[in-house]
């Protein structure tokens, strides 16, 4: 097995419609973890989401696009209230599998989930002070121009999508440091899988660019994460 090119052909167990419904909530579920160990939102928020809603003056709205099980949006909330942000937040996911973990985790003031893609936001005309996604774009192949697109449709401030970054080490430390979460999910399997699908800092600058010249910025904010930074146009 190689790394040096991401092989976007790669499925990941969890997209299959019917994969082991068990073990995909509790994959989705074990998610609030995971995230929370290795997907960077904490400095993400700290050092440019937090700065950006509070320079607003006002109260702000963010979308979640692809929110799967709603933890990273439910921990930005959470984040938000104990620094005094008023924050309407929204998750969407347009599978009815991972909406339905989502929703489970509420009610909880100022969220709410959809059923629904980006697409489907930007025919209804919606905007938002701010767009972000977890874990969206290693899924992209051909349509990651499209979904950079659609993003930058809905949000009139901040684009921030965040995703792993593929290395050697990556795939490495994630093997063993997966292995206490992993029984009766997907976590190992497609955790390994994604990482192997996933863009470099350097690709995905490069793909990004090649559809938008100049709108894209990519940059590390942790190791092992890219974070492509762009500017709304809603």
């Amino acid at each position: 097995m190689s790394l040096a090119v991401r092989d976007e052909g790669l499925a990941e167990l969890m997209d299959d419609p019917s994969c082991d419904p068990d073990r995909l909530r509790a994959t989705l579920r074990r998610f609030g973890t995971v995230n929370r160990l290795v997907s960077g939102w904490g400095a993400v928020y700290r050092h440019t989401l937090a700065p950006h809603l509070r320079a607003l003056g006002r109260p702000a709205r963010v979308l979640d696009v692809g929110c799967g099980g709603g933890d990273v949006v439910l921990r930005l909330a959470a984040e938000a209230r104990r620094d005094g942000l008023e924050v309407e937040w929204t998750g969407i996911d347009p599978d009815p599998r991972s909406y339905e973990v989502a929703v489970e985790r509420g009610p909880v003031d100022g969220v709410t989930f959809r059923r629904a893609d980006a697409a489907t936001l930007v025919g209804e005309g919606l905007t938002f002070d701010a767009v972000l996604s977890n874990h969206v774009l290693h899924h992209l192949g051909a349509d990651l121009p499209e979904f950079a697109a659609e993003s930058l449709a809905l949000s009139h401030g901040l684009v921030l999508h965040s995703d792993i970054a593929r290395s050697r080490l990556a795939y490495a430390l994630y093997a063993i440091g997966i292995t206490p979460l992993a029984p009766g999910t997907f976590l190992r399997t497609d955790g390994l899988r994604s990482i192997r699908r996933s863009y470099t800092a350097t690709e995905l600058a490069a793909k990004l660019d090649d559809a938008m010249p100049g709108t894209w910025t990519v940059q590390i904010p942790v190791p092992f994460r890219v974070l492509a930074v762009g500017r709304g146009r809603g």
